[in-house]
């Protein structure tokens, strides 16, 4: 059985605890995402390092491996978010299907040595990207589909993603 698409608008997470995972994203101030990103970094390490990674729980559910991949690419996508939103007038941001990258990225059969170096690098752009910032530049505006966002609220949906899925695979 193929695994079903999540069509859920997660957005509400950065306004409130997430009723799955817990995660406040509330609960902390934008500066310290750079440290919350690098000691996330280090959880999915060690999911990476067990034995039965590449297995999945349910053929419904991803593997460790697969959630580690996506995870790489939420910290390319949001590196690239923020970024337009820093450098253009209330961009207009893309939504970005999950399932069809993780279908063309073929995340199962990756290598989980290659996937943690890229995490790795992926978190350590987009940590060094929010280092950066000040405290004007977390406000600046752009636009998804559902409407307005900041750098800040997409730093926030940022870590409650990883957050999340390091709760979908049990670390």
């Amino acid at each position: 059985m193929a695994i079903e698409p999540d069509s859920k608008n997660w957005t509400w997470v950065v306004d409130r605890a997430c009723e799955e995972c817990g995660f406040d994203a509330t609960a902390f101030p934008v500066e310290e995402m750079p440290r919350l990103v690098h000691d996330n970094t280090r959880a999915w390490s060690k999911a990476l390092a067990t034995e039965d990674v590449a297995v999945r729980p349910t053929a419904e559910i991803w593997s460790p491996l697969e959630y580690a991949c996506h995870v790489r690419d939420v910290h390319r996508l949001f590196d690239e978010r923020v970024a337009r939103i820093l450098v253009e007038d209330d961009p207009l941001l893309p939504d970005w299907d999950q399932d069809a990258a993780a279908v063309q990225g073929d995340y199962l059969s990756q290598d989980p040595v290659d996937v943690e170096l890229g995490l790795i690098e992926a978190a350590a752009a987009v940590a060094g990207r929010y280092a950066t910032l000040s405290h004007d530049q977390w406000q600046r505006p752009g636009r998804r589909t559902h409407g307005p966002v900041t750098v800040e609220s997409q730093a926030r949906l940022h870590l409650h993603e990883l957050v999340h899925h390091l709760h979908d695979v049990g670390s």
